[in-house]
């Protein structure tokens, strides 16, 4: 019988992939030996391999140019970040070797592309998108930003009120774009976008607020919705809907030359996990070009804000399994060394699944298991793989170290989870290790954070 967790893997995926391979009876990710780094830095351990965050960009690169000489699409492409996803500034680094531009959400989001233009990892010519609603400090730096000669910088606006509130801020002529209120699928509660103006109001918007208003230069029309990219009746119907809106502003507004169709790029959380990511682009593209023929009316150039694409496929996280709890006659918890709530926050908020997978251990007999935090809350637990909710690892032997691997994490979990913070419990933020590739190859590691310390929370408690 197929009985070694090594088969399990092998008999329900194509395995190995492209990011995941077996050195004998331990796993590697990207070709990095996950055991060394546990014996070298312990766990719980999360990791960030910052040359993915390239290898991302390049491929959205090459896949737009593709599907731009392929339906001869005279517009230009600009791929820019989307810093919520992650504002750390290794990520920062590693994403702006590539030549891309910035998308923010948040008055503090400024704070940080001025570092980074004073840093010399962006410039002048970097398109700096300002979305989100725009309290007081967000327009006060949008305004100096611009006022210090970022001409590139475009607020998207998201209500009426807020050009008013711009202009009495920002010196002379500036761009703008425009966000849709985009209609959401059935599933949701409500049935329109909270953010953007609706699609019926746009025109008119334009029509009394901007067409005469020598100060501002209409630049762009945003559309993202929240289920993101995907081949569905759903957003194909939308994107079309978003591509009349363009046209018929475009006949009226000669300077509006961007369409930013969002983000929303999904990311590999499964060995099953399938997308031709090359299709959608393709076709994205044509139905743009197709449509603006058809009116006579030149194609936009395109903007994409990809956040998690971007940056998820980058992060990992390491366990052990601390102990096994038999609760019955069918449920077998293993508890591992740290929290999902605290650190996998996304796997309790909004059920999302991660690339699980033992890290050693694969000749070893297995068996179906439940996964336990360490904090006493009820909900702090993880049983979201393919198997019918149901996860298999190697058997619990306390004689043998098991440890457990979690992939793609790299977007939305540090800042979701309050990174330096306090956490559930008071369960301490694990240590966080980068890794990166020399010239030659030859993997790097260094320690961005270590595990924190009881005189740090404490600290943040009050206590002296």
């Amino acid at each position: 019988m197929n009985t070694k967790y090594s088969d399990l893997i092998n008999q329900t995926y194509y395995f190995p992939q492209e990011e995941f391979k077996l050195n004998k009876d331990n796993l590697q990710f990207h070709n990095i030996d996950l055991m060394k780094l546990v014996e070298k830095y312990g766990t719980p351990l999360k990791f960030t391999y910052l040359p993915q965050i390239s290898n991302n960009i390049n491929k959205a690169k090459s896949w737009f140019r593709r599907a731009m000489e392929k339906n001869k699409y005279e517009g230009k492409y600009y791929y820019c970040y989307c810093t919520k996803s992650s504002h750390f500034e290794f990520i920062m680094n590693e994403a702006f070797k590539n030549n891309i531009h910035v998308e923010t959400s948040s008055a503090f989001d400024i704070n940080i592309v001025e570092n980074l233009l004073q840093n010399g990892k962006i410039n002048k010519s970097t398109y700096i998108l300002c979305n989100g609603f725009k309290r007081d400090q967000y327009v006060t730096n949008i305004a100096r930003l611009i006022n210090n000669g970022h001409k590139n910088t475009i607020p998207i606006i998201d209500n009426y009120e807020e050009l008013d509130l711009l202009q009495a801020e920002i010196k002379g002529k500036f761009k703008i774009g425009i966000r849709i209120a985009a209609e959401e699928e059935p599933k949701f509660e409500f049935y329109t976008s909270r953010l953007g103006i609706g699609y019926k109001n746009i025109v008119n918007f334009y029509r009394k607020q901007i067409q005469e208003n020598t100060n501002l230069e209409l630049k762009m029309l945003h559309f993202f919705i929240n289920t993101g990219i995907n081949d569905t009746a759903y957003y194909w119907n939308e994107l079309v809907k978003c591509i009349k809106v363009y046209i018929a502003l475009k006949k009226e507004c000669p300077t509006l030359d961007g369409l930013n169709i969002g983000g929303g790029f999904p990311i590999k959380n499964s060995l099953a996990f399938e997308y031709d990511y090359q299709y959608m682009i393709d076709e994205i593209i044509n139905q743009i070009k197709i449509a603006c023929d058809e009116a006579e009316v030149d194609v936009p150039h395109i903007f994409t804000e990809f956040g998690s694409f971007t940056v998820g496929e980058s992060g990992g996280a390491i366990y052990q399994v601390l102990y096994q709890k038999q609760q019955n006659d069918r449920e077998k918890w293993n508890m591992i060394d740290s929290s999902f709530i605290t650190t996998l926050p996304d796997t309790w908020a909004i059920n999302k699944r991660f690339i699980m997978l033992a890290v050693n251990r694969w000749n070893d007999t297995y068996e179906r298991v439940l996964l336990g935090g360490l904090t006493c809350d009820s909900d702090d637990y993880y049983n979201s793989e393919q198997n019918m909710n149901a996860i298999y690892l190697p058997k619990y032997n306390k004689e043998k170290p098991l440890y457990i691997g979690f992939f793609n994490t790299g977007a939305y979990q540090e800042t979701i989870g309050g990174y330096g913070g306090l956490h559930h419990c008071l369960i301490p933020q694990p240590k966080h290790i980068l890794i990166d590739r020399d010239e030659n190859g030859i993997l790097a590691t260094e320690v961005f954070s270590e595990q924190q310390t009881s005189e740090e929370v404490l600290k943040i408690l009050g206590y002296k």
